[in-house]
Order: structure tokens, then sequence, then C-alpha cells
């Protein structure tokens, strides 16, 4: 076992894009753990989507030795995702660390994640080491990127550590950093076992393996151990920690990080967060844990082409062993069938559970719009949670509809405020305060209702600011709104699957737009297929998908009028027919326009 004093447990946090993945390589290949022909890019992401997308989706670890002055230094690292969706994986890794990494690109400095990231960093309690990397870029700023930081979040500027994570330039001194800086784990080895699982994920041949950092006492292999929140035991088959390579070790003691085997049988049975402790000499409370993920968006997935409700049902349990953040549970649709409604933690963890599951699940999806969670206050005093607007009671029961709010931090060019500003303001946003990065950035605060800003805000954040806008949100609330349930009528059939809740005075806008859409994926019939948007019984838009039409009266040239007249009679009496017992199918497409940005 290490002593204590020369264990330092400490996380990597930055915006997305700047460079943390890089730089765990570069630490990786300065402590030796990776060789030089061993390594590739990203080397602790390993699922191929990360790979492609070029982002971190899961937390990763590695344990790094490292000789300092004579010493043997134990380093656990924690490499963190940076997309807002994925928030709360970083709060999980900050709660097994001592201190963090707080990366910022030296070319595009201070940016709305760095924020975020820092003040969970500052409610978590640990030592924040500022590193400015990228400075080997042409338009690289570095002492400016230090300056930003020390207005916005008070870190003192002259305590940066400048690197590049592709070169390696500035990592050994950053090594030095982290030993002198981040204080070692506190914990007693010889007390009751405490130790918090941070993060959990399942094999299809040993079970659960649980990730731990150990508080207190140790834990070994063979050892009895109980998992307090659950009440249940188990005898441990395998601890080790990960080097950065799965390694089994005979224990692990207090301020170690590592994870641990003991026949759990299915992800539902550990919950992140838990303690684990010794069955014989338990400790006496459980260490504080976590909040659960919080779900803010919900969609459903019904099977595609080629793609039965059983194999995207067995396609779901199999994903959801491995990824516990999204929930579902069965839902059905006249229009679709059997399906699954599902809770994700935004729009980048929907789209890539729908490509898990049709990459590793081999199955084909139709998606439905996504919605957010709304409060109905009901007359009878009760309050219900819906998260489709099919969910929605009987108007005349409801008292009020509640929308949920975000503060959002936009990070822009100061030459972008106008167009940013009148954007925020069309999604109903409220502004609450403008701050100076610098002469040519600004931090803009705004209140947002978080159905406003989960479709295209951010594309077109992107767009007015020429890629260099960035936004941070984090949920506030519910706000009673004037809110209505809007229904998509095909034929004269509402389709509950292109049902939606909008803001009354965008309503007619929205439905209008819909149907147009509509129009343009539907196929036209041998009938007339009206396409309306209604609120309640009061129709508000309509569109008309015209029919096909038979050119009855081609062969009848000359004779008496009756004859045509006759037959187009006929030719019209088939039709109503037809459109009484006629059936519309809609496409795929015509689910997904519901999706695109607006105009």
């Amino acid at each position: 076992m290490v002593d204590l004093q020369r264990i330092r447990n400490f996380g990597i946090v930055a915006h997305i894009d700047h460079g943390k993945s890089t730089l765990a390589d570069r630490l990786l290949e300065h402590t030796g753990v990776v060789t030089k022909r061993e390594m590739r890019e990203q080397f602790l992401d390993d699922m191929d989507l990360e790979r492609e997308m070029g982002i971190t989706i899961k937390a990763n670890r590695a344990t790094l030795p490292y000789e300092y002055k004579g010493a043997m230094y134990r380093l656990n690292l924690l490499d963190t995702p940076g997309h807002v969706d994925f928030h709360y994986e970083v709060s999980r890794a900050l709660a097994a660390c001592e201190g963090v990494l707080l990366l910022v690109d030296a070319a595009q400095g201070v940016q709305a994640q760095t924020v975020a990231n820092a003040y969970q960093a500052v409610d978590a309690g640990v030592e924040i080491i500022p590193v400015i990397n990228k400075i080997d870029l042409p338009g690289a700023h570095p002492e400016d990127a230090a300056l930003e930081l020390e207005q916005v979040l008070g870190i003192d500027a002259s305590e940066a550590i400048f690197t590049s994570a592709k070169t390696g330039q500035g990592v050994a001194e950053l090594l030095e950093a982290i030993i002198e800086r981040i204080p070692p784990p506190a914990g007693d080895p010889d007390a009751p076992l405490k130790a918090l699982i941070y993060d959990a994920k399942s094999d299809p041949h040993r079970g659960v393996i649980s990730h731990i950092r150990v508080v207190d006492g140790r834990i070994r292999r063979g050892q009895k151990i109980l998992l307090m929140a659950q009440d249940r035991t188990y005898i441990v088959t395998e601890v080790g920690q990960y080097q950065p390579r799965p390694k089994a070790v005979e224990g692990l003691a207090a301020g170690d990080v590592g994870y641990l085997i003991a026949g759990i049988k299915t992800i539902a049975d550990v919950r992140i967060g838990d303690t684990v402790t010794d069955a014989s000499h338990s400790a006496d409370e459980m260490l504080p844990g976590y909040r659960p993920p919080q779900q803010m968006v919900f969609c459903d997935f019904y099977p595609g082409v080629g793609t039965e409700t059983p194999e995207l049902r067995e396609a779901m349990e199999k994903l959801w062993l491995n990824d516990c953040s999204f929930t579902y549970e069965a839902a059905t649709s006249d229009a679709l069938g059997i399906g699954f409604r599902c809770g994700f933690l935004g729009l980048l963890h929907m789209r890539i559970i729908q490509e898990r599951l049709e990459r590793e699940g081999n199955v084909n999806v139709v998606q439905t719009a996504p919605t957010v969670t709304y409060e109905v206050a009901l007359h009878d005093g009760t309050v219900k949670s819906i998260e489709s607007p099919s969910e929605l009671p009987d108007p005349t029961k409801v008292l009020e509809i509640r929308e949920p709010l975000v503060t959002a931090s936009v990070v822009i060019p100061a030459q972008g405020v106008g167009p940013i500003m009148q954007l925020s303001l069309d999604r109903r946003g409220v502004h609450k305060k403008t701050e100076y990065l610098s002469p040519t950035r600004v931090i803009l605060t705004f209140t947002f209702p978080l159905g406003e800003i989960i479709y295209d805000y951010y594309d077109k954040l992107k767009s007015l600011t020429r890629g260099y806008g960035t936004v941070d949100y984090e949920w506030t609330g519910f706000r009673a709104g004037n809110l209505v349930k809007l229904d998509i009528l095909v034929n004269g059939v509402p389709v509950d699957a292109l049902s939606v809740i909008v803001h009354r005075d965008k309503a007619q806008q929205r439905g209008r737009r819909l149907l147009v859409r509509l129009k343009k994926e539907i196929d036209r019939h041998m009938f007339e297929i009206p396409l309306q948007a209604a609120i309640g019984s009061k129709i508000i838009a309509r569109e008309t998908i015209q029919p096909f039409r038979k050119h009855v009266t081609a062969k009848c040239y000359g004779g008496d009028i009756t004859r045509k007249r006759k037959l187009l009679e006929k030719q019209k009496e088939g039709k109503k027919r037809m459109k009484q017992v006629g059936m519309v199918s809609i496409p795929q497409e015509a689910f997904m326009s519901i999706l695109e940005p607006e105009d």
C-alpha cells in the first residue's frame, strides 16, 4: 500500500474541445504507463462513437506512477466530458478528487462550460490548478486567457501553467504542480471501510464493475461487503486499478481510486453514490453521495423498418446496463405502434443513445419530436408531471401548465451582442446581466424556458457568432406560462406523436410551419388529404395535399354532355367513399421534419 501522503487524486475539466483527452494522453505518455508505440489519440476514450465525434461521453480514469524528488507518487487521473449534457459526469468525478486541472484554450479563452466547471469545482471544495493549453497555436494568447480567468473567476493569473497537450510542452511542470499544489487525500486506513461508488458499468461475463474511491479503511479480495443504500451483501471477487488498462491488485486502501467486482448481476442492483462498507464492521453513516441525474429531454423511440418491438426492447435493455443515465418505459401510438418513452440529459445525449442503439443493438429506430417535462396544476389542488403532450389531462381540469426554466450563460464576441440579444428575446429569454471578459468578449446571462432552446438555439448561436459563441445552462425550476397543446390532424385524425406543447402566442406560427413541412413529406393519395393544426376544437391552420386526378372523360369526344357529367359524378362518389375508408401512411421523414431547425 502506498503512503497516503504520496497519493494525488485529480480530474481534468474544461469546455468541450479544449484538449482534455489530448492532455490525458500526454500525461499517460510522460509517466510511462503507455509507450509511444502503444499510444493512440484519445487513448482513454474506449467507445468508437467518442473517437468519431472527437468528444468524451463517459468519464475515464487511470492510475499513473510518477517519481518526484526521489519518491514514488501515485497519481489517480479522471478525464471528464466537456459537453453541457454530461455535467453530471463531472460532478461525480469531482467527488472522487482533491483537485482539478481547469483547462483553457489559449486561442479561445474562457468559455461558458469553463465557468460552469470552475463553479462546480469551487462548490466541491477541491484545489484548482489553472492550465492554459494549446500555446503552440498561431492564434494563441496565453497571457490574455490567464487574465480572463482572473477577471471572471478570481483565479490568480500568475498560478497558471502554460502547456501544449499536442507537443508535450509544459507537461513535466504540470506533473510537479499536481504533486505540490493538490493536497493528499484525507482518510484513515485503519478505520471501518467506507468507499464511494462514483460510476459503474456492466460486463456480460463478470457482472457489474463498480468504480470506487476508498475514503476510509481497506478493501480486499474475498472480503464480505455491504452496499449501505441497497442493504445487500456481496463477496468481493476482484479489486483493481486502471493503469490505464484494468489490473487486479491485492487490495485498495484509504485514498485509492479503483474498481471492484463482487458478483453483482445487473446495474439496477447498484446505486451511484452508494457507500461500500465491511459487512461485519460497518461504518456508522453513509457518505453524502449524489443526486441522481435529471432527465431534461424526452422523446419516443419506435421500431423502424425491419425491426420488431422485442428487438428494440432487448437493445435498450443492453444499452441501459452500460448507461443508466437515460430512462425508458413502454409507450403506444396509434400511428407508430408500440415503442418506448425515453428520457435524456439533453439533445446530444439523445442523439448518442439513438446512434448507439442502431450500432450496438443493430436496430432501426423511428424518433418523435423531443419535448421537456411540464408540471400541470389541476383544479383539485394536485400537481402532475408530464413528459409528453399526450399525457396532458382534459383542459377543463387544468388550472395552469408550468414550464421548466434554465439560467443560461452565453459567451460571445462583443460585436455579436445585438443579434444574440434579439435571438434570445425571440425565444422568450429574460436578460439578467452582461459581463465583459475582455474588450472583445462578453458573457450574457438569461433565463429561458427550456423548451425554447433545446431545438436549435445552439446552432443559431454558432451561426450568428461565426462559430465563436458558446452556451451553458442549468435548470432552475418551473414557472407558469400561457401554454397550450397543439394537435396535428392528418385526414381529420389526430396524430399523437406530432402533438407539441407551445406558447399560445407562437401556436399559429408553429402549427403553420409544421403543416408546410408535413405537406412536403406525405405522399399524394387518390383522395384529398387535409392537414390541420388545432388547439382543442379550434382549427388554427390548414394545408391540403391535392389528390391524383384521373382524366375519366378523355375518351368522351362529341355526343351528349350528360355522359361526361355522369362519369365525373361517378368519380366524385368514388373519391368520397375512398376518403372515408382510406388510410394515410405517415413516413418517418415526417416525424423527423419537426426536428429540423426553424427557417
